[in-house]
């Protein structure tokens, strides 16, 4: 089987390069399972019903979210009949939303799971702790897990990484919207990568117009941020996963200047 991960998708420029691309690159790489971040999805920042739904047009399984999940009020209205929408577990148990999914595809169970750090973010359960429980909730019936780990700070997400090593499948972190060079598998088989990057406006500042976060930085002072809509790139992981449901190979996606 073979996974494709689509690192935050960015806005319109994002979603427009998924639909022109993704296609193509499902059929050229023999993807079997595609799953994205969508947290930024709508105008840069949360995720609608609409954008939801054009995103699974694309072919795109499942849908995990961040710490903007909340960003569009009318997420409170379809998120909890929305199948393959994932918002991250370590919210409080009562929060709209389902905290992990598990999808059948081509008779495998594969379990997805989104967490958001504690570093430099909202104040949320600890990311830890939340997977040990939904570990112990998804025993037997998961034959591959995937945990999209939306963190801010990189040894927070190395930390989970060995944490779960031999206990998930992947720790795909998400989130900076930089893709990080330090993919590998660790020594008992999970998959592991910091950051996988953005899918959006290339040359931007982390999607955002270049000449608004520069005059943020020069004056200090307050800015409306606008996605910049030229210059598409996507950014992804592919993991091939064997007969024993475990990761054989590991690789960054990197497509530029559509």
């Amino acid at each position: 089987m073979r996974i494709l991960f689509i690192g935050d998708i960015m806005g319109r420029t994002g979603r427009n390069v998924l639909k022109n691309n993704l296609s193509n690159i499902i059929t050229q790489n023999q993807i079997d399972v595609v799953i994205a971040n969508g947290e930024n999805s709508a105008g840069g920042v949360g995720i609608t019903q609409k954008v939801y739904e054009e995103l699974l047009s694309f072919n795109i399984d499942v849908i995990t979210l961040g710490n903007h999940a909340w960003a569009k009020k009318e997420i409170y209205k379809f998120i909890d009949e929305a199948e393959r929408l994932v918002r991250p577990a370590n919210y409080p148990e009562d929060t709209p939303g389902k905290p992990y999914l598990i999808i059948n595809k081509l008779g495998v169970n594969i379990a997805v799971i989104n967490m958001c750090g504690r570093i430099y973010m909202d104040c949320i359960e600890c990311p830890f702790k939340t997977i040990d429980s939904i570990l112990i909730d998804i025993n037997n019936k998961a034959d591959i897990i995937i945990l999209d780990f939306h963190g801010e700070v990189t040894s927070e997400k190395v930390a989970m990484g060995w944490f779960l090593d031999g206990r998930v499948t992947a720790v795909l972190g998400t989130h900076t919207h930089v893709q990080t060079a330090d993919e590998r598998i660790l020594p008992k088989g999970t998959a592991y990568i910091t950051d996988v990057g953005m899918t959006g406006p290339r040359d931007s500042v982390i999607g955002v117009k270049k000449e608004i976060i520069i005059k943020k930085f020069l004056t200090g002072l307050p800015a409306k941020f606008e996605i910049e809509k030229d210059s598409g790139q996507i950014n992804g992981v592919v993991l091939n996963i064997g007969s024993n449901n475990k990761v054989s190979e590991f690789s960054r996606l990197n497509i530029y200047n559509f």
